[in-house]
């Protein structure tokens, strides 16, 4: 099987982020692919979850659960190296991997990484690193990192899972800065509550997954792509960007049903392909327009 192409890669892809300007009332944004985005707004840039590696294609290639990559990867992590901040909603390796983390740590001196606090212990173990380095949070509090207040939002993947002090290990984060506010939804399904504690944030692009939940993949599930439009028009997001799909053969699903469902519900989408750029930008009255590129 061939490899999907990112639209852009590499040396190409580091000069659109570097191409990539405007005011603060101008964001950019860019599929890494699986539940990874690089944000940048004015001069600063926020890495979403990032997965750059194989490190699981060749953890479980002699398993019953081989994890064969479908795309190529969009860069290096330790190409990345004017990354303010990077986010971990939970510890699978997807959302938590040394091999992109640690490259990427090494490039950037002054790198945060917002976690779960739940799950402190584990991420200072795989990743090596000093347990005082990352800034935890909990469902309901905030914390402000550079020019970013991030909101956990708790995420159920599938259940909502908590430590023995009450912590969430599963982790949304709601993004604040500037005029702007993005939801990551990490890994998740829908649960009672959810949209009460989203809807309050007036979202302007909410990031989530449409992979849908099968037991027969013997991994926790997300929402599909009906439920990830519904819950993007319940929140009353101004823009929804699908993700975590097209990494993994075995843990994928078409976007087509989440470009189908949105279409009936109006709620305005981009769908967007590894390495390709979004640029939205926001007028003083607070309406905003959506373009592929400037």
């Amino acid at each position: 099987m061939s490899l999907i192409k990112p639209i852009l890669q590499d040396d190409a892809f580091l000069q659109d982020v570097q191409d990539a300007t405007g005011d603060e009332r101008v964001l950019h944004f860019w599929w890494l692919g699986q539940s990874g985005f690089l944000l940048k707004w004015q001069n600063k840039f926020l890495l979403f979850d990032p997965y750059l590696s194989d490190s699981l294609t060749k953890k479980y290639a002699a398993t019953d659960k081989p994890h064969i990559r479908m795309t190529e990867r969009v860069v290096a992590p330790d190409r990345l190296n004017f990354v303010d901040v990077v986010t971990s909603s939970h510890n699978h390796t997807d959302h938590l991997d040394g091999e992109t983390l640690s490259p990427l740590k090494a490039v950037n001196s002054d790198l945060q990484l917002v976690i779960p606090e739940a799950n402190r212990a584990f991420v200072a173990n795989r990743l090596d690193c000093d347990p005082d380095w990352p800034v935890g949070l909990d469902g309901g509090d905030y914390r402000e990192v550079g020019v970013f207040r991030f909101h956990g939002i708790a995420a159920a993947h599938e259940e909502l899972e908590r430590d023995e002090k009450g912590q969430c290990k599963f982790l949304g984060y709601v993004a604040s800065f500037g005029p702007w506010t993005i939801y990551h939804s990490g890994d998740t399904v829908h649960y009672s509550g959810l949209v009460e504690r989203l809807t309050p944030f007036n979202v302007d692009v909410a990031i989530l997954p449409i992979n849908g939940s099968r037991p027969e993949r013997k991994v926790a599930g997300n929402l599909n792509g009906i439920e990830a439009a519904t819950l993007a028009c319940a929140i009353n997001a101004k823009l929804a960007i699908p993700c975590h799909y097209e990494m993994f053969t075995f843990n994928t699903a078409p976007p087509d049903t989440f470009r189908a469902a949105a279409a009936a519900l109006e709620q305005p989408v981009r769908v967007l392909q590894a390495g390709e750029r979004c640029t939205v930008e926001k007028s003083a009255a607070g309406a905003m327009t959506v373009r592929s590129s400037d």
